[in-house]
């Protein structure tokens, strides 16, 4: 059986997850300046490959987009190179699903 990363509802993430979590928004610059969840650092999907393994390995990470599915890529991209699949997280329903949940973003 394949290890996965964790789907976490915005809930989730707010309540189990964020004080000790980096948050990752893989979304484009100019949309991550539109609004992000407080404290998230931005790394683009489409720059991921090269820096996304330099990310630190000893403390959970959640990852963010628009709706989930580019922050789902991202997620598969650390389990393939040895992330533990208990501290890599993907927000259900991203930045969008968070704001629906009634989150803050900040810009």
């Amino acid at each position: 059986m394949t290890q996965t990363y964790l789907n976490l509802s915005p809930q989730q993430a707010n309540v189990g997850w964020l004080p000790n979590t980096l948050l990752v928004d893989v979304r484009e610059d100019y949309e991550y300046a539109s609004g992000h969840l407080p404290k998230a650092v931005n790394l683009p999907l489409s720059r991921f490959a090269e820096e996304g393994r330099k990310l630190p390995k000893d403390r959970p990470i959640l990852l963010v987009c628009a709706s989930g599915g580019r922050s789902a890529q991202a997620a598969e991209y650390l389990l393939s190179l040895g992330f533990d699949p208990a501290r890599v997280g993907n927000l259900e329903g991203g930045t969008f699903g968070w704001m629906m949940a009634g989150f803050e973003v900040e810009a």
